[in-house]
């Protein structure tokens, strides 16, 4: 998906400046990587709705800043305390032929048919929901998929189960590979009814057999008396 913003560069900087620009309906940023950082300012509704927007923080994004455009990586954004408001945004430009590091979303598909979930009853846990990858600016993918249509009861998939597109690799170190992403987990309401059935059961059994030892320990109550008479 092809998606390009519009920015102007901007001189005045400060928080003064930031301040009136925000009053204007702009958001400060800066664009920065390879050549001088350039100060910008983007219009504040159309880069709201483009944030909300899942492609829009795993994307090469068009930047045309002056008329003049640029790929460029969305790498960090602010947000007002309590108001929805952007309160700066920050684009690292990128060359076609070097490689970047991201976070893309990972998109979960065929849970339903899970045999963990479809003849179990059980619940997918998303241990991860994104993933730290490493590729070319062409070879960037909007998403990973993530299959979980062999996902059994109690079992998990890894880092080193998932399918990557072609010339995407897991950016990280140490034992990334078996970092847990997903797994099916018997619902936490099914395990405490258990235990609570399991407990009941267990009652009942002492009671079945305390009920049965009463009519025993009566007799032998009765006898004793008898046995010292005799003497």
């Amino acid at each position: 998906m092809k998606i390009e913003i519009s920015a102007t560069s901007r001189k005045a900087q400060g928080t003064g400046a930031s301040r009136r620009l925000r009053k204007t309906g702009r958001v400060p940023g800066i664009v920065y990587g390879d050549s001088e950082p350039t100060l910008v300012d983007i219009d504040h509704n159309s880069l709201y709705h483009s944030l909300r927007k899942e492609a829009f923080h795993a994307s090469i994004l068009t930047l045309d800043l002056d008329g003049k455009k640029e790929q460029v990586l969305l790498r960090d954004f602010q947000m007002h305390p309590f108001r929805q408001q952007v309160q700066h945004i920050d684009f690292q430009r990128v060359s076609k032929d070097k490689k970047v590091h991201m976070k893309v979303p990972l998109h979960f598909i065929n849970a339903d048919i899970a045999p963990g979930v479809k003849v179990n009853g059980g619940i997918i846990s998303h241990v991860m929901n994104d993933l730290n990858i490493a590729c070319l600016p062409g070879d960037l993918p909007e998403f990973i998929e993530v299959d979980l249509a062999s996902l059994a009861m109690g079992h998990s998939i890894h880092v080193s189960d998932l399918k990557l597109p072609k010339g995407v690799a897991v950016a990280g170190h140490g034992h990334v590979g078996d970092a847990v992403v997903a797994t099916v987990q018997i619902p936490r309401g099914a395990v405490e009814a258990e235990a609570e059935a399991a407990a009941a059961a267990e009652a009942a059994a002492a009671a079945t057999a305390t009920a049965a030892a009463a009519p025993a320990a009566a007799a032998k109550s009765a006898a004793k008396p008898a046995a010292e008479a005799k003497k």
